[in-house]
């Protein structure tokens, strides 16, 4: 992986800041559910008009924030680990850039042991990562707790028959895409991505897996939240667990 791809602008994670104190940011389109029964094409969209995401068959629950334990010191270690970057890729954007968390091998053991702490004991069989830095931090975590790793990818990466699920954006709209087959009704999967800002991608993640395939969504889990774009509002009665923000 090179740095290309980890600071790929496409999947910018950031900010605008009007003055120093307060910043603003990019807003998108919510997107809406519309149910689409598969064919046996080989490729199946659904396209999205608004935000709702919440899939069936949770209950509310809390959402929870690993540095609200004062007491646990390896979260500061990892807060400043990463880089944030003024002005890019444009002025105005502050940029978030976990590949310096990447440079230091505690810290980033630290992050990945954080996740597998809280997720060895909830029977998770499926850790779906978000393109492309939800490939960083997916893998070792479901390694630890015995999970499979289904990777939830930009449209035409995938060789077989694929799912798609169509997103909005603030410049038009998005496509996620997975294998066909790679997970099944019933099963109990965790969505993993770098950072959550408004929320989009793990929105179009859920409906994915919950709404289209039946997979039940245990929780969201970031590295990173920029709390100001309310993106864990728009995740409807999934949880979000995230290190930092």
């Amino acid at each position: 992986m090179n740095g290309a791809l980890l600071l790929n602008s496409s999947k910018v994670y950031a900010h605008f800041a009007s003055t120093v104190a307060k910043r603003h940011c990019r807003s998108i389109a919510t997107p809406s559910s519309v149910q689409l029964s598969l064919s046996h094409s080989k490729s199946h969209r659904i396209s999205i008009n608004s935000c709702s995401c919440a899939a069936s068959g949770d209950s509310v629950q809390a959402r929870q924030m690993a540095s609200d334990d004062a007491n646990d010191t390896r979260i500061a270690a990892i807060s400043s680990a990463i880089r944030v970057i003024p002005d890019f890729p444009k002025p105005g954007i502050l940029f978030h850039d976990i590949t310096t968390l990447l440079l230091d091998t505690k810290a980033f053991k630290d992050t990945i042991d954080l996740f597998v702490e809280r997720y060895r004991d909830k029977n998770i069989s499926v850790v779906a990562g978000i393109e492309a830095r939800g490939f960083i931090f997916g893998p070792p975590i479901a390694l630890a707790i015995g999970a499979k790793f289904v990777p939830m990818r930009k449209p035409k990466k995938l060789p077989g028959e694929v799912i798609s699920e169509e997103y909005s954006l603030e410049y038009g709209k998005d496509v996620m895409e997975m294998h066909v087959g790679a997970v099944e009704a019933g099963e109990r999967a965790l969505i993993v991505d770098d950072l959550i800002a408004t929320g989009g991608t793990l929105c179009a993640a859920i409906r994915l897996l919950g709404k289209r395939v039946g997979v039940h969504v245990v929780e969201c889990a970031c590295v990173v939240e920029l709390p100001e774009l309310k993106g864990r509002d728009r995740l409807g009665d999934k949880p979000l667990f995230v290190l930092v923000n």
